[in-house]
C-alpha cells in the first residue's frame, strides 16, 4: 500500500519557520521525483518546489525563491521542506507528491498538512 504522510505543519507568525516532512513507504521512493505543492484556500494546487531522485537538482516557486528549500533522504524514504520567513501569502495546505521517473503515470499524493502564518 503505498502512503505519502506529511507532517510539521503548524501556526506561525511572519518571519517564522517551519520544517514540512513527507515520509513514503510501498514504492521505490528512490526513483521518484518529490514536489511539494500548495493549496490557499479559493485558489488552484501550485507548485512551491521540486527535488530529482538523487536530489542533483532542485526548483521552486519564484515566491518562495530563498526562503523554501528542499531535500531529501532516500536512505529513510523522507522529503524535506524548510520554510523560513514566513510570510501570510504562504498560508496553505501544503501536499507532497511523488512520481515515477520509470512510469510517469505512477504519482501519488499525501493527505496534506496547514501552514497558517498570522500574528
Amino acid at each position: 500500500q503505498v502512503q505519502l504522510v506529511e507532517s510539521g505543519g503548524g501556526l506561525v507568525q511572519p518571519g517564522g519557520s517551519l520544517r514540512l516532512s513527507c515520509v513514503g513507504s510501498g514504492f521505490t521512493f528512490s526513483v521518484y521525483d518529490m514536489t511539494w505543492y500548495r493549496q490557499a484556500p479559493g485558489k488552484g494546487r501550485e507548485l512551491v518546489a521540486g527535488i530529482t531522485p538523487t536530489g542533483g537538482i532542485t526548483e521552486y516557486a519564484d515566491s518562495v525563491k530563498g526562503r523554501f528549500t528542499i531535500s531529501r533522504d532516500n536512505a529513510k524514504n523522507t522529503v524535506v521542506l524548510q520554510l523560513d520567513m514566513l510570510e501570510p501569502d504562504d498560508t496553505a495546505v501544503y501536499y507532497c507528491n511523488a512520481r515515477s521517473r520509470v512510469n510517469r503515470r505512477n504519482t501519488y499524493w499525501g493527505q496534506g498538512t496547514q501552514v497558517t502564518v498570522s500574528s
